[in-house]
């Protein structure tokens, strides 16, 4: 039997850490420690419950079977600690010190990320923001394990157990470059397909989108030059060259003087973004205080978006 007074709740919270990473660096990260620091907590946690709870491997570290035991309970535990400490403390951003694990795609880094880090640099600079690719079949376990806090993702690709928030409406508009020799604020169907597009595909090489739908009811299409895997470089292709795209307009906006923004010459169906996060953050006062900053953050650049011409 392990003795429990030789457990303290720094190595609880250090294994449950680990399980969750996998990863010793990564571990360090989340909880502001040197791996050696990580390291010789392991150690002493092996020696405690007498077993190697983590195998080295090619990428990471491999739990072992009495670790997969623990990790759930460990986990339920040390949240449920944290509960009853939070309830009956007073919150104060500006005083808290926390690692956040947002997942999302690089577009959301643009429209979201950045504001929020700015945010929190003046109302809470102790908290520390994980960026991470989002990958919408881990989410569940991602969130359950506690190694992603929040995602932002579409609502229909959000796994049904964990609990959304709708942001916002995204519509598609059309970009340009500034000094575009066939475009000058306006663009017409005959220009839209005679031009080369840069299409966006997060899986990487997809040569077709929400566009080429609404183009084949048309019976027209377009001519696809460049599949890009992710939002943020079409701007930078676009000011650069006489091709055109559909981005998101939160993509858009913030780059006066290099692309013109356009209204694309027929209906481009957009989507909607919601914040995502597991039932067991819900109450706390962290997370409960950073979904409803999120939220105002969306809610004041809706406020201050330019409309495409």
């Amino acid at each position: 039997m392990t003795d429990i007074n030789n457990l303290d709740f720094n190595l609880l919270v250090t294994l449950d850490t680990l399980l969750a990473e996998r990863n010793v660096t990564h571990a360090a990260k989340r909880l502001n420690l040197s791996q050696p620091a990580i390291s010789t907590r392991l150690t002493r946690l092996r020696e405690l419950l007498g077993d190697p709870l983590l195998l080295p491997a090619q990428r990471g570290m491999i739990p072992t079977e009495r670790a997969l035991e623990l990790q759930e309970p460990l986990h339920a535990a040390l949240e449920g600690v944290r509960q009853v400490i939070a309830a009956g403390s007073p919150f104060d951003p500006a005083k808290v010190q926390a690692t956040i694990a947002i997942a999302a795609s690089d577009y959301v880094q643009y429209s979201i990320l950045i504001p929020l880090a700015q945010a929190l640099r003046t109302e809470a600079p102790g908290i520390i923001i994980a960026w991470r690719t989002i990958d919408t079949s881990l989410l569940d376990t991602q969130m359950a394990g506690g190694a992603v806090s929040f995602a932002l993702t579409t609502p229909e690709t959000a796994p049904d157990s964990l609990r959304m928030r709708k942001l916002y409406t995204e519509n598609y508009v059309a970009i340009a470059r500034a000094d575009h020799p066939d475009i000058q604020g306006t663009l017409d169907l005959d220009t839209f397909c005679a031009l080369d597009h840069v299409i966006i595909s997060p899986q990487g090489g997809g040569f077709h989108g929400p566009a080429d739908d609404a183009l084949a009811v048309l019976g027209r299409e377009r001519h696809i030059a460049i599949s890009a895997p992710g939002f943020l470089v079409v701007p930078e292709i676009i000011a650069r060259s006489n091709m055109i795209a559909l981005v998101p307009s939160r993509v858009a906006q913030g780059r006066p003087g290099r692309v013109q923004i356009l209204k694309p010459p027929l209906p481009v169906t957009g989507f909607d973004m919601a914040l995502v996060w597991h039932d067991r953050t819900t109450t706390h006062p962290l997370y409960r205080w950073l979904r409803d900053r999120i939220a105002k953050i969306v809610a004041e650049a809706a406020t201050n978006r330019a409309p495409a011409h």
